[in-house]
């Protein structure tokens, strides 16, 4: 799909979308096994669509900055395929995983080598490869989300940092073992600091469907240069659309149809390569972590505008 001058109303769409989410009466539960986002109102509701050009519509929340959590994974994960190319897929798949995000099982029978750079034994060997060529994987994900956002604020929340770490002992087994079978170059405690802070990110919808526009433009950043190869974006949103909701990535591609991320923050990217991309934002969540609201949105997107990549 080429880039196509948008002449749809973006802004009746979602005003549409917000009437008919208001009417829904379950929301799920926010993610209360990290403290600090257990206290989101799981009823809270934003929405943005970033168009290639910038101009950004909204509704309800969607300035309200929230924490990013695992669709952060996604700009990590462009921004190690910048650096290495290829050579990252001899170290994580692109299948899904099948089963919860933070699981063990797959690991000893794959000898240390993840399903899929979205799960978090994935993204911590994403990470860890990044970090390693750019002395900070953190920071350098901070500047890229601020430079595609051009928002100079964004920045990391080292309470909710601090409140993942004080619970990591899962991301830890998952980085030792996986540092036994040789995937991880750093020490743990270094990898654990940096993916905790890269998921600590906190941004508005309108921030990250800017960002993520950077895909919607095959990898063209916003200002003009190219971060990724044409072939690179495509990888990205393929492992999205089939990877990037967790174990539900199978109903979300036939609900919604487009590649998309979700994180327990609430938030969701998506992404319609040539035309523009997405976020929403609602706690509550189900019980693979997906946003209860966002997926219901998104699903309307597509429905009301006929946009999908099917």
């Amino acid at each position: 799909m080429g880039a196509v001058t948008s002449t749809m109303n973006y802004q009746q769409v979602l005003e549409q979308i917000a009437e008919e989410i208001a009417r829904t009466p379950g929301r799920g539960r926010s993610a209360d096994y990290i403290p600090a986002l257990a206290t989101r109102d799981p009823r809270a509701f934003g929405m943005a669509v970033a168009e290639l050009d910038g101009t950004v519509h909204g509704v309800g929340e969607w300035r309200e900055a929230f924490s990013a959590q695992s669709i952060t994974k996604v700009f990590t994960l462009a921004l190690d395929l910048a650096h290495e190319g290829d050579e990252l897929w001899e170290h994580v798949g692109r299948e899904p995983s099948g089963n919860p995000f933070n699981s063990l099982v797959q690991l000893e029978y794959e000898n240390g080598i993840p399903r899929n750079p979205f799960i978090n034994a994935g993204a911590l060997v994403v990470t860890d490869r990044l970090h390693t060529r750019t002395g900070d994987a953190a920071g350098e994900l901070l500047r890229l989300l601020r430079a595609e956002s051009g928002n100079p604020d964004l920045g990391f929340d080292l309470a909710v940092a601090g409140s993942e770490a004080a619970r990591g002992d899962r991301n830890a087994a998952l980085g030792h073992f996986m540092a036994s079978y040789g995937n991880i170059d750093n020490p743990v405690p270094l990898l654990l600091d940096q993916y905790f802070r890269q998921c600590s990110v906190t941004a508005s919808c309108a921030d990250l469907a800017l960002a993520a526009t950077l895909l919607a433009r095959h990898g063209v950043r916003a200002d003009g240069t190219r971060l990724l190869t044409r072939s690179q974006a495509k990888q990205v949103n393929a492992v999205m659309l089939t990877c990037g909701t967790y174990d539900a990535a199978g109903e979300f591609a036939h609900r919604v149809g487009l590649p998309g991320k979700s994180g327990v923050g609430g938030g969701i990217i998506a992404v319609v390569p040539g035309r523009c991309a997405l976020c929403v934002w609602s706690p509550g969540l189900d019980e693979r972590g997906n946003s209860v609201a966002g997926v219901a949105a998104l699903d309307l997107f597509t429905t009301l505008t006929g946009l999908s990549v099917f």
